[in-house]
């Protein structure tokens, strides 16, 4: 997640107490095992030894209680370029650290989730959960023994590749769609023999189809749109999802700007895509993964220029196509409350689908894949 996605100061915002529960008025999300597949907090922006910092540090910790959130899958590797040295590893070995410090000050709101009755925990003393991963395995090198390292240290699932090619394979960035590499299958075989999810986020086409083929457990595509939707490289078309279905793994719908190719997308966007995703794999393959922080975004002034800017990097960098509005959003705008899920809850309900369908959505299924790969 990039600084700009967690620019989040609350001003005014609600922070969701009013949004229904779902349509059967008996359950919430901090009811289920709710877990957001690819998320974050602004916690890690803020010095906590500046006292500037202790009002955001407290709006942020609101926020994540309202939020009714089970568990975050957090990145803690560095991605957005070819990382070929060790900086990525020496990075990540220090986020590791931060996190635990972000940990230790805030045990009431915050807790790391290394197995999955760590999930039933977090839920049960209403704290966020932490499921530590990496997008892109940079920080690997070509030392295939820091996959035990760092399940040592906390990392419980591994997105294989980000938008570029890396030395596992291609991201979905990368026009030549080459797959994985011999690596990258070395990498599948051991991440499967440690118990750590394999996430295939961001691969090219056929870097997902060959995740999928050669993992031995259940994977994830942790954060993604429906590319019968919207044609769009960052997306999984119906032949990718169906086979990880048929792995047992679960898709995680995401709410940036590739569940539409033309205007912004919004919460009745969310739901299509969500609904075309369980007619294709099964109600026990989707989930959700929101690819943004806990806390809603505050549009101030500040933070639209800062967005258009951003926009336009975006769009010179080929992450959104060109004639796409300058104000898209990586967030959808009708659910930026800090409990999104209880709101899409209630939005699925309207469309008919059983408290049981949207409990494995918003969460349970993400849990399933967990526990069969970690154990308990």
């Amino acid at each position: 997640m990039r600084r700009r996605g967690f620019i989040a100061a609350l001003g005014g915002l609600a922070l969701g107490a009013a949004w229904p529960r779902f349509a059967s008025a008996r359950m919430q999300a901090r009811d289920i095992v709710a877990i957001d597949g690819a998320g974050g907090t602004n916690l890690f922006w803020f010095d906590a030894d500046d006292p500037a910092n202790a009002r955001a540090i407290r709006d942020e910790l609101d926020a994540i209680r309202a939020s009714g959130l089970t568990a975050v899958v957090l990145t803690l590797s560095p991605s957005g370029r070819f990382w070929m040295d060790d900086a990525a590893f020496d990075k990540t070995k220090r986020a590791f650290e931060t996190w635990e410090g972000i940990v230790s000050r805030h045990p009431d709101h915050l807790t790391l989730i290394r197995t999955a009755d760590d999930l039933e925990r977090a839920r049960r003393e209403r704290k966020l959960g932490l499921i530590h991963t990496f997008q892109g395995a940079e920080p690997l090198g070509e030392d295939i023994e820091r996959i035990p390292m760092f399940r040592e240290r906390g990392l419980r699932v591994l997105q294989l590749t980000h938008n570029r090619r890396n030395l596992v394979g291609d991201g979905c960035m990368e026009p030549g769609n080459a797959g994985l590499s011999n690596f990258g299958r070395e990498v599948v075989k051991r991440l499967n023999a440690e118990r750590i999810v394999v996430d295939l986020a961001h691969g090219s086409p056929r870097t997902m189809t060959e995740g999928v083929a050669a993992s031995r457990a259940p994977m994830l595509i942790s954060h993604t749109g429906c590319r019968a939707l919207a044609d769009l490289p960052r997306n999984a078309d119906d032949a990718t999802l169906r086979a990880m279905a048929d792995k047992g793994g679960v898709a995680g719908i995401i709410f940036w700007p590739y569940l539409r190719t033309d205007t912004q997308p919004m919460a009745e966007d969310v739901v299509r895509h969500i609904e075309h995703a369980v007619n294709i794999c099964g109600e026990d393959h989707v989930g959700i993964g929101t690819d943004t922080g806990v806390a809603p975004i505050a549009r101030t002034p500040e933070f639209e220029k800062d967005n258009r800017e951003w926009v336009a990097g975006a769009v010179d960098d080929g992450v959104f196509d060109r004639g796409r509005p300058a104000d898209l959003y990586t967030f959808i705008p009708d659910l930026n409350t800090a409990n999104r899920f209880d709101r899409l809850a209630t939005l699925l309900s309207k469309r008919g689908h059983s408290d049981a369908r949207i409990a494995k959505i918003l969460g349970g299924n993400f849990a399933r894949v967990m526990r069969e790969v970690w154990g308990a």
